[in-house]
């Protein structure tokens, strides 16, 4: 009866289950700020692209009003040869063999029309379809157009074409990387 009276091991036993839950609350909470680090690199890593994909659909929308023509001097700038044909007619006067596909490898030139470098990120762009119109790149669209029924007198209205655009813009260092983004367009000019 002596024996099971003692009760001095109960206070090593107790302290002993406190630091194994302080334990597991310490390794939890370690494991909560690495997860949480990583995310905000892989978030900051998709903005920057992003922002580069941004600025591609901008230097991707002059070229096609320039129809194809580079006139703001990209760097590393590979003009497609079937870049012409999607500018100026519609997808279904496109010849056979023209990719109308939305996917772009950026390995195989065959699949995107554009490709230039801003900064760190590589720019692939791709037009996946167009619908003519009659508006012409040196025209523009403004004061002109517009139906005079007054004078007896009818001009024609100008219809701008479509261009539905792919781009994909990734890191140049490591371009199968998460650092990338595919962005749509749908460009009116």
């Amino acid at each position: 009866m002596k024996h099971l009276e003692n009760d001095r091991g109960v206070a090593l036993i107790f302290v002993l289950l406190l630091s194994v839950v302080a334990l597991i609350t310490t390794a939890g909470l370690l494991v909560i700020l690495g997860k949480g680090g990583y995310l905000s690199g892989q978030q900051k890593r998709y903005n920057t692209a992003l922002e580069a994909g941004r600025g591609g659909v901008q230097a991707t929308l002059q070229v096609v009003a320039d129809r194809g023509i580079d006139t703001i001097g990209l760097t590393s700038v590979f003009l497609g040869g079937d870049l012409g044909t999607k500018l100026t007619n519609p997808t279904d006067n496109w010849v056979v063999g023209i990719d109308r596909s939305s996917m772009i490898n950026p390995l195989d030139n065959t699949t995107y029309d554009l490709r230039f470098d801003l900064g760190n990120y590589r720019i692939h762009s791709k037009i996946i379809d167009t619908v003519k119109g009659n508006s012409e790149a040196d025209t523009g669209l403004l004061k002109t157009g517009v139906v005079n029924t007054g004078s007896g007198e009818v001009t024609v209205m100008n219809v701008p074409y479509l261009y539905t655009i792919e781009e994909l813009s990734t890191n140049q260092v490591n371009p199968s990387s998460t650092e990338r983004v595919k962005i749509s367009v749908l460009y009116q000019y």
